[in-house]
């Protein structure tokens, strides 16, 4: 499942690359899409959505964060793997583990609040919504290589 959320990600960053290159705005466009398809499958009630998206923008911003900092201090750092000694690939491997348990206790938290600001069927809801704008995502994506 984590490998699947990192190759998600990295079809994003390859996809939003490729549209902010041909329209300028590629990522705003599919955050865009993404509210909308949120929104629409979770039903949420205007009072819902007052505390919803604030919360969730602030989730997405932390996680992005990480993902910057996964890319700053640990892929960029693999480049020079074959020259790195045994006990720097072993710091960098404590690192990357850090940073997952990091992640993990964010979408934990997330995912409590969540469900006592929208409720339990909601925040499943709003999970399986995520995992299904990002099935059709990059179902677009490949019928746009074919």
């Amino acid at each position: 499942m984590k490998n699947f959320s990192k190759l998600i990600t990295v079809v994003l960053l390859l996809c939003g690359g490729l549209a902010f290159a041909q329209s300028g705005s590629g990522m705003d466009k599919i955050k865009s899409l993404k509210i909308a398809f949120i929104t629409e499958r979770l039903s949420l009630t205007s009072d819902e959505a007052a505390v919803f998206w604030p919360v969730y923008n602030e989730h997405e911003d932390a996680l992005e964060a990480l993902r910057l900092r996964e890319r700053d201090e640990i892929r960029n750092k693999l480049q020079n793997f074959r020259s790195m000694s045994d006990q720097q690939i072993q710091n960098l491997m404590d690192d990357y583990l850090e940073l997952q348990e990091e992640r993990n206790r964010k979408n934990t938290a997330f995912l409590k609040r969540m469900a006592n600001l929208i409720s339990a069927r909601k925040t499943f809801l709003l999970i399986k919504a995520e995992d299904d704008f990002k099935k059709r995502l990059l179902q677009q994506i490949r019928q746009r290589g074919q």
